[in-house]
């Protein structure tokens, strides 16, 4: 394995870091930190990932090239570590195999990190959701979702306890998925137009997140002690959106 630290100049800030993220990913690195920070020319996104060295050079070469990319350096930090699952015929990144759970403290500890760097999560959540066994891809990513609902619900917002179901989406739910994506209210159903959940290989409704997370935004919602999330359309079985309805 190797650790290698990108600098990226950008005129633009919103979407660059989960592009180059989603880059990073699909190449077989992990990204270990980041920093962004405005500069003399724009944006400066600063990366450091740890990948297969097979990989390297198409994974800068997809950096230099990308469409928000101004400027690219690459630097090496000097350290390598053995890779312990090395794939020598295959650059597809390793998942957990078999019915066992993945480890549960991997979940735990990314709690913090997503706490401290929201709204910026989705990168280390689509390395989760790739890791993650099949069978227990959605309970968990909506489980975990549900979790960082309840935080920035107590964070950001009023207590829902007294709110209508109505009144909870339109005045907790709809803002705070604006933080993160692209979210209309139409009637009472949630549709947000850019979920980066999609289109990465599974089949069917597959924002299991999102879901989680508009659970525990709207948890304790007065008069609906069980509340609902149903994703009843989803861009990754064809829709032109992803549309998410509420029952209690």
């Amino acid at each position: 394995m190797v650790d290698v630290e990108f600098r990226v100049v950008s005129d633009r800030r919103e979407g660059l870091l989960l592009a180059l993220g989603q880059a990073v990913i699909a190449h077989g690195f992990t990204l270990l930190r980041q920093r962004m920070a405005g500069g003399e020319d724009g944006v400066v996104l600063t990366m450091l990932v740890r990948g297969p060295q097979r990989n390297l050079a198409t994974l800068e070469e997809c950096v230099a090239t990308h469409r928000l990319v101004s400027n690219f350096e690459a630097t090496r930090p000097g350290n390598t570590t053995p890779d312990d699952h090395p794939h020598p015929h295959t650059a597809t990144p390793s998942r957990c195999t078999g019915t066992k759970p993945c480890d549960s403290h991997r979940i735990e500890a990314l709690i913090p990190q997503l706490t401290r760097d929201y709204p910026n999560v989705f990168v280390p959540l689509l390395e989760l959701e790739r890791d993650l066994p099949d069978a227990q891809r959605e309970q968990a990513m909506r489980a975990l979702g549900e979790r960082i609902g309840a935080w920035v619900q107590a964070r950001d917002f009023v207590p829902v306890d007294a709110l209508s179901l109505g009144d909870a989406v339109r005045r907790v739910a709809l803002p705070a998925m604006r933080q993160i994506v692209q979210a209309q209210l139409h009637g009472d159903a949630l549709h947000i137009s850019d979920s980066p959940f999609c289109h990465r290989g599974d089949s069917g409704a597959c924002c299991h997140f999102l879901r989680g997370m508009l659970g525990g935004l709207l948890g304790g919602v007065h008069g609906s002690p069980i509340l609902h999330v149903a994703e009843t359309r989803c861009r990754n079985d064809g829709a032109d959106i992803c549309v998410f309805e509420f029952h209690a």
